[in-house]
């Protein structure tokens, strides 16, 4: 998107903080905890370890969303949707643990149909796959990855539909 929309220097000037803020902090967060075995691995499995998880990841996506606010006066809605989006997983996780990998490759599905609805539907696809590599690899249970997909449908219907209206 940033490509299609942004001059070289613009996207990484976008990519840049939610690099720093988001994506690294998460990376070594994951690790740290693995290495002292507060997590039993990367995926973080358990629906307990889950939580702390949940919780770091909101913050930092909190933090990006301020930043972006001070710095552009405007909300980043793409970020603005992950965080509904991990708070329904959250929500989630104290009654099923939902297959995040399944619902963020949905959303992703829905950031790409927003642009071309050929590339939405082919990244579907590769939720689909990762639903299915979930179940294969013993990760999550069927309705695991079917709950995590249901609330990234969701949201994602409601992101669309948001993006539509700002659109015009």
């Amino acid at each position: 998107m940033s490509i299609r929309e942004y001059t070289l220097k613009d996207s990484m000037m976008y990519f840049i903080p939610i690099l720093a803020m988001i994506i690294i902090p998460v990376v070594i967060w994951l690790v740290w905890n693995v290495k002292t075995g507060r997590y039993t691995n990367m995926d973080v499995s358990n629906r307990v370890q889950r939580k702390t998880l949940y919780i770091f990841i909101a913050v930092c996506v909190i933090a990006y969303l301020l930043f972006h606010y001070i710095k552009n006066g405007s909300v980043d809605l793409v970020m603005l949707f992950i965080l509904i989006l991990l708070f329904a997983l959250q929500v989630s996780n104290l009654f099923i643990k939902s297959s995040m990998h399944t619902a963020f490759n949905i959303f992703v599905a829905a950031l790409f149909f927003s642009l071309d609805w050929k590339m939405g539907l082919l990244w579907l696809g590769i939720a689909a796959l990762v639903g299915i590599t979930r179940i294969i690899l013993k990760r999550h249970t069927v309705k695991e990855v079917f709950m995590g997909a249901g609330i990234a449908f969701m949201v994602s219907f409601i992101y669309l539909y948001c993006n539509i209206q700002f659109q015009h």
